[in-house]
């Protein structure tokens, strides 16, 4: 890479259709910014794959290299938050939809939506827990804001395999929470299980909407990356006074459930938004990521691949078979 040239994954039209490829682009591409930063990885969220695939809408204008993460090091700046050398951490702000984003060696951002990589995080390891595992990190702090402690009993974790639910799984257990798993993948049970999760019920079992309005109230806390009739059916049977951290709609964005958990067992419904978390949020949720997310589970849930294997893994990830975080390599 030359501070001119950089290689780059774009998304642009062709024919009216998006087509994703990996070529050379120039500075003169990049947006506007007052940092200029060498990206080191990036990762492959959920949402990455619905840009480079070109489905669900989420890049905004053409061409764009997607990638809603990224960590690298400073090589120019304007401000005077930041210095060449500095190793910064990027997520959320519309990047990789509206901006370029992660997936180019070269990045030209906005200071504010920089953080520093924390200490005891590798840039890598950073891109390792990405969006997915600062999501994750914003559900348990919202949960423990309102009053769930591993005392309480049973929290479920639905999507577990994926990336936020992984990271979730993991977290929870390190805070000694009795975790519950919710995956429909049989031949992930043992994975589960050593990222600390102590029972795991099939998917199908939160597929369909219970036909009370509530049932035996079972979870102390849950984590929902599904939405639709499982987080449906989760409300249901929800215990009295907890909560549910509402992350994502991978089964969908409709919610048909009544009201009564909500005023009959006071059970509160606490949406995540990890795109404009507040700058001092964004730090402190770092900070508990490197001190509450085990360094050897999170390598254990990680592959690293190049740049010119995201084109085949977006596919694979919005199917639903990828196990875990993909780290991205800009590098390699």
């Amino acid at each position: 890479m030359s501070r001119d040239s950089f290689r780059a994954l774009i998304v642009d039209q062709v024919d009216g259709q998006p087509r994703a490829t990996v070529r050379e682009a120039g500075q003169e591409e990049l947006p506007a910014g007052d940092v200029l930063i060498s990206v080191a990885y990036s990762c492959l969220n959920y949402k990455d794959g619905l840009a480079v695939t070109g489905q669900g809408k989420i890049i905004r204008k053409y061409p764009m290299a997607p990638g809603i993460d990224l960590a690298g090091t400073v090589v120019e700046s304007e401000s005077p938050d930041f210095k060449p050398g500095d190793e910064v951490i990027v997520t959320g702000w519309g990047v990789g939809e509206s901006h370029w984003g992660g997936y180019a060696q070269l990045a030209r951002m906005q200071a504010g939506w920089l953080v520093p990589v924390p200490e005891g995080l590798s840039m890598r390891q950073a891109m390792a827990i990405g969006t997915a595992g600062f999501t994750a990190m914003l559900s348990v702090i919202a949960l423990e804001e309102r009053g769930l402690t591993p005392e309480a009993g049973e929290v479920i974790v639905t999507g577990a395999s994926g990336g936020v639910g992984s990271i979730a799984v993991a977290i929870l257990a390190r805070l000694g929470y009795q975790v519950v798993a919710s995956t429909g993948r049989t031949e992930l049970h043992d994975y589960l299980r050593k990222l600390g999760a102590r029972d795991i019920i099939d998917r199908n079992d939160l597929a369909e909407p219970p036909g009370r309005p509530m049932v035996s109230g079972r979870w102390a806390g849950a984590i929902d990356v599904v939405g639709s009739h499982t987080l449906a059916s989760l409300l249901a049977a929800m215990a009295p006074n907890s909560s549910i951290a509402v992350c994502g709609l991978a089964g969908g964005s409709d919610l048909q459930t009544t009201v009564f958990p909500l005023i009959l067992r006071g059970v509160s419904l606490l949406g995540i938004n990890s795109v404009l978390a507040p700058q001092a949020q964004r730090r402190d949720v770092w900070r508990r990521l490197a001190q509450d997310l085990p360094q050897d589970i999170l390598e254990m849930m990680t592959q690293v691949v190049p740049l010119a294997e995201v084109i085949s893994l977006s596919q694979q990830i919005i199917a639903g078979e990828v196990q875990g975080r993909v780290v991205v390599d800009l590098n390699a």
